[in-house]
């Protein structure tokens, strides 16, 4: 029986891929452009899953699903948001213009409910993997279990499966046991630049049914499949699926007179196979020959249907053409190409539309506007309201505990710190989820495993605690436990951190992710960390060891750059704590920090106090003397904006010195040196050179903006020192991190820090070869400002 939703579904694709298409052009040949630049928008490749995206948000999807729509098909999305009413027309006709519908799906810029942010290809693929094991993970507390469990599903180029990260997330999902996670490849074996290799579908077949998944293959329409059952029909099919896929792409491109001619050739002129291309004209063999299954709306829907049936995932090969149903199908060079006027018009003439309602929602249907509108209305994809959920804020205390020591590291005030919250009975202890790279005891997060467990949807048993042989750790995984424990690929991590930390508002609760990592392979991840910042993701990433300090490891883990990312990444609060009750500090801010909304925030400030965002922690394996102080409010306070007078200087001070992290004790034995003969010596403790500095930069703008005497944190605190005097700065990374200090008040600076790989040895060997150490510091301050008489110092 002929599926009743056929009708409206066909005239609805036919809509989505028409405003797509005129969105697209509109913004190129209609919109006024001002620079020279080609807007573009990717036509051809929103044509190819103008189908599926049709099936999915008209009849499939429920409001508990979720999609990653492929970067280049985002003009099907906002034209599907159009047609729902979630889409403006005013955002369409400035499409990739200013604060108009985004060039790539997003969720913190589009208009229209984004889901996953999409545009840096694989991303948004691996994110739907990772959000089906945050949506496993509240279940499994009991949280969110008022709503039906929703498929996470990723609409992707086949010529996205060439990403890394998406196999590192397959293998990662496979340990997990991933479930209710969709991948819809858009097989139209094209890519940017070509046409895709022949038989990748094959080893995508393979190698998901081996990672569990099932696999469903939509290759042919119901036209094809119709063909086959006539006489001849089984020796075409053969022709078909033995084509080259460039053969089939230039031959798409030409039309039926060349599909009847390379058949004619290929088949002959006689038997059951020619009379079947026979029987139909050129128009008619055409649309044969490119009637594939994701083009196939009946097929399409069956296959959906059947796999909401269970939560295996599942990996649907959809044959597609690029550029499906417009004049540039199938050409090889069409990925960024684009309809002339003169081709736009033909089509718009084919679709009925009549000039100047060209954005008519309705407009050269055969329906009535009233009864799609009641099918759109009707749609399960709209029934639940808002889907971009708000969940309330977990209460953190007002200070952080841990148990003090003379010395110690970043890295175990971090441990510590984190195994007395997991010795608490707290609602914060209770929602923070860890997760780590498989460096969870090498960053100290063993203790709070110990006590709060590995997750997993089931029940496993530590061998080693359950044969009773000693271990320091205990691994047991059950559905209560906190920690995710991942393999070693740190894309991963960044890409689990990010769906964590989205879970307020994709489920309704909130977790308080918190990541760990060597400092150093943050680098191998930066695409995923930028994304999940773009995603306006939230969680804390303790990183450590960070710098050359971890000297004995060499130059392979010891991080140069990583304050500079810091600083740079949108959506990210970098610190670099000296002491560990500094930490404490910016940790009790931090799991604060990550639960603030940025609802209604066009745009976030530089500091983004009032929106949040996620937090950075730079710390250090080196213990290091602790300062024995109570930290009260206005110090908590200079800490959290970054720095603070460990030593004010005084009126006649000469040299300041300002420090980052670890470096502390070299800046402060340099500062005993120079107070010899030199007065007022200053000593700044920087605890985030991102936060002064974005704060310096935000009260800049403001007096740009005639908004009086704004100062600054940064400002407000090197007022305490004479004009004249001048700065070294110092820290175990890259000295640009607080080179830009002297531009405060211009005063001159000598920035310190390390700009070349490092190299195997005692912290003292490599804090003298990058010199970074108290001599050095003293020596540097006496070229900016020598004392009289210039001493001489002697190295050992």
């Amino acid at each position: 029986m002929t599926d009743p939703r056929l009708p409206a579904l066909s005239a609805l694709e036919r809509k989505v891929l028409w405003l797509a298409t005129w969105t697209i052009h509109n913004a190129n040949h209609l919109r006024e452009h001002t620079d020279g630049l080609k807007v573009g928008g990717h036509q051809a490749s929103s044509a190819s899953l103008s189908t599926i995206m049709t099936a999915l948000y008209f009849a499939i999807l429920r409001p508990e699903d979720r999609v990653a729509v492929k970067p280049h098909a985002s003009p099907n999305f906002h034209a599907i948001q159009y047609l729902f009413g979630l889409q403006t027309r005013e955002k369409l006709e400035n499409f990739r213009g200013f604060k108009g519908a985004q060039s790539y799906p997003s969720r913190s810029k589009d208009v229209d409910d984004v889901d996953f942010s999409t545009g840096s290809v694989g991303l948004g693929v691996a994110q739907t993997l990772f959000a089906s094991l945050a949506q496993d993970y509240l279940r499994a507390k009991g949280l969110g279990t008022d709503r039906p469990e929703g498929k996470m599903i990723a609409l992707l180029g086949d010529a996205e499966m060439d990403e890394g990260n998406i196999f590192e997330a397959l293998l990662e999902g496979w340990k997990h046991n991933v479930r209710n996670t969709w991948w819809v490849v858009d097989y139209n074996r094209q890519s940017l630049d070509a046409v895709v290799r022949e038989g990748l579908w094959a080893r995508f077949e393979a190698m998901f049914r081996n990672f569990g998944w099932d696999v469903v293959i939509l290759k042919h329409g119901a036209l094809q499949r119709a063909a086959f059952e006539e006489p001849g029909g089984e020796r075409l099919r053969q022709w078909i699926d033995d084509c080259p896929n460039q053969d089939y792409a230039a031959l798409t491109f030409q039309g039926g007179a060349a599909w009847r001619k390379r058949l004619t050739i290929d088949l002959g002129e006689s038997g059951p196979t020619a009379e079947l291309i026979a029987r139909r004209d050129d128009d008619a063999l055409a649309e044969l020959m490119c009637n594939l299954g994701g083009h196939d709306m009946a097929s399409i829907l069956e296959a959906f249907e059947a796999a909401r049936a269970h939560d295996r995932p599942v990996c649907f090969i959809a044959y597609t053409t690029k550029g499906f149903a417009l004049p540039l199908a199938g050409h090889k060079d069409n990925h960024a190409g684009l309809m002339t006027p003169a081709q736009t018009g033909v089509l718009r003439t084919a679709m009925k539309i009549r000039e100047g309602h060209e954005w008519d929602r309705f407009e050269g249907l055969d329906q009535s506007a009233a009864e799609l509108q009641a099918f759109i209305d009707a749609a399960p994809f709209g029934k639940g309201g808002p889907r971009r959920f708000k969940a309330p804020a977990i209460d953190v205390p007002a200070k952080l505990a841990f148990p003090a020591q003379p010395s110690m590291s970043t890295q175990q005030g971090f441990g510590l710190i984190m195994h007395e919250l997991a010795k608490s009975e707290t609602a914060l202890a209770d929602r923070i989820v860890t997760t780590s790279p498989d460096v969870t005891v090498s960053t100290n997060l063993g203790a709070w495993v110990n006590r709060r467990g590995l997750f997993a949807r089931k029940e496993m048993a530590d061998v080693f605690k359950a044969q009773r042989i000693p271990s320091t750790f205990n691994w047991s995984f059950s559905p209560s436990g906190q920690h995710l424990e991942l393999g070693i690929a740190e894309m991963n991590l960044f890409t689990a951190l990010s769906a964590l930390g989205l879970t307020h508002s994709l489920f309704g609760e909130r977790l308080l992710p918190v990541g760990t990592l060597y400092d150093p392979f943050i680098e191998r991840a930066l695409d995923a960390l930028n994304y999940a910042c773009y995603q306006d993701a939230r969680f804390i990433l303790a990183a450590t060891p960070s710098g050359v300090t971890l000297a004995p490891e060499g130059g392979a883990h010891q991080s140069i750059k990583t304050p500079l990312i810091g600083m740079a990444q949108d959506g990210l609060a970098s610190f670099e704590p000296a002491f560990v009750d500094e930490l404490a500090t910016v940790m009790r801010w931090a799991f604060d920090y990550i639960q603030r909304s940025s609802e209604g925030a066009e745009d976030r400030g530089e500091t983004h106090d009032k929106e949040g965002g996620s937090v950075y922690l730079r710390l250090s394996t080196l213990p290091i003397e602790q300062v024995s102080r109570e930290i009260d409010d206005r110090l908590a306070g200079d800490i959290i904006e970054g720095a603070y007078w460990l030593r004010k200087p005084g009126p006649n001070a000469e040299v300041v010195v300002a420090y980052s992290g670890v470096i502390a004790p070299e800046a402060i034995a340099a500062v005993g040196l120079m107070a010899e003969d030199r007065r007022d010596v200053g000593l700044l403790a920087v605890t985030s050179a991102d936060r002064i500095y974005a704060g310096w930069t935000a009260s800049r703008r403001a007096r740009e903006r005639g908004e009086g005497r704004a100062l600054s944190h940064i400002e407000t605190l090197l007022e305490a020192a004479p004009r004249h005097s001048k700065i070294v700065t110092v820290l175990d990374g890259h000295p640009a991190t607080l080179a830009w200090l002297g531009g405060v008040r211009g005063q001159e600076t000598r920035a310190l820090g390390v700009e070349r790989f490092g190299q195997t040895g005692t912290v003292a060997d490599v804090y003298r070869h990058h010199q970074i150490d108290a001599s050095a510091i003293v020596r540097a301050a006496e070229s900016l400002a020598p004392a009289k008489p210039i001493r001489t110092i002697s190295y050992v």
